[in-house]
């Protein structure tokens, strides 16, 4: 079964195209020889899910990113982070990086090169890597180091591990499948938690580039209605962790706009799925950036 990376429908982002010999038998072969994963954790970890708007938060000082930078003081210290980012979209198969020393991808053009110089050497974690091909149960995962840490991983850990020393590796989105697949992938994901693994999920849950305003600074409130009201009803939805209201978004006030792609509206899925049902979500940051992006960020556990 071959993994593709498909060239996500926003402007302005890079395709990659992974061919890889890896099928649902070399994927078996793989979990068989996997090694078991070092260490045992102290403590279940939370699941986070983190809105992270422009490349530019990596390298800018601003209330978003020194919130980021306080939260990673305050979470507990992570075996390993698993990280489902909206810039890893794959077409009819999920993947996870086996990486030793997973690369930092500049996924994006138009920046500044001091964007470009920015690097997050973060090891890699093979062996969780390869406990998640046994743990998703809703479909085959392939194992591949055709990808690395995209920036929708980096730019974010960035500030809240800024010495880069957790190990990190992602997992794919297969935007083939529906919202409910990828919260159940979620759900699956949920046990890799027992073992200190952080599962983080990044992407916004209000992103639509072609209906941004850019000049618009930073601020509590959006510049459009339709963005406000589909984040109020994300939010309160969350309270009453109506997670079928969330699976189902296209019915929430402002969905069509709000979502015209659900690229980055998955991750936050993966992070609902892999939270027990009793957990509440923490609000750790809420806002807006270029006057629609939603900088939501949320915490279980």
């Amino acid at each position: 079964m071959p993994l593709t990376t498909l060239a996500t429908p926003e402007p302005g982002r890079r395709g990659f195209l992974m061919g890889t010999a890896l099928g649902a038998t070399a994927v078996l072969a793989s979990l068989a020889c996997s090694v078991q994963a070092a260490g045992s954790p102290t403590r279940r970890m939370p699941v986070i899910f983190i809105g992270h708007g422009s490349p530019m938060n990596a390298i800018t000082d601003n209330g978003f990113t020194r919130r980021l930078a306080a939260w990673g003081r305050e979470l507990p210290r992570p075996s390993a982070i698993l990280s489902v980012s909206a810039h890893w979209l794959s077409r009819g198969a999920t993947g996870v990086g086996i990486q030793e020393r997973p690369k930092t991808i500049h996924d994006f053009g138009g920046f500044p090169q001091a964007l470009f110089d920015v690097e997050y050497p973060a090891p890699g974690h093979p062996a969780f890597a390869r406990e998640t091909v046994g743990a998703v149960k809703q479909t085959p995962v392939i194992a591949t180091d055709q990808w690395g840490l995209d920036h929708g991983t980096w730019t974010v850990l960035k500030h809240l591990y800024p010495k880069a020393d957790i190990p990190v590796f992602q997992l794919s989105i297969d935007y083939d499948k529906p919202a409910a697949f990828h919260y159940a992938v979620g759900r699956d994901l949920a046990a890799l938690r027992e073992k200190g693994v952080l599962v983080m999920g990044s992407g916004n849950v209000v992103h639509n580039l072609r209906a941004t305003d850019r000049g618009v600074p930073d601020g509590p409130s959006a510049s459009r209605p339709w963005a406000q009201s589909f984040d109020d009803a994300v939010k309160s939805a969350l309270a009453g962790r109506d997670d079928r209201a969330l699976v189902d978004y296209a019915k929430l006030e402002g969905a069509a706009t709000a979502v015209a792609t659900p690229d980055h509206y998955y991750p936050f899925l993966y992070a609902l799925g892999a939270a027990g049902s009793s957990e509440r979500a923490k609000t750790v940051y809420e806002g807006f950036q270029s006057g629609t992006l939603s900088m939501r960020c949320l915490q279980f556990g």
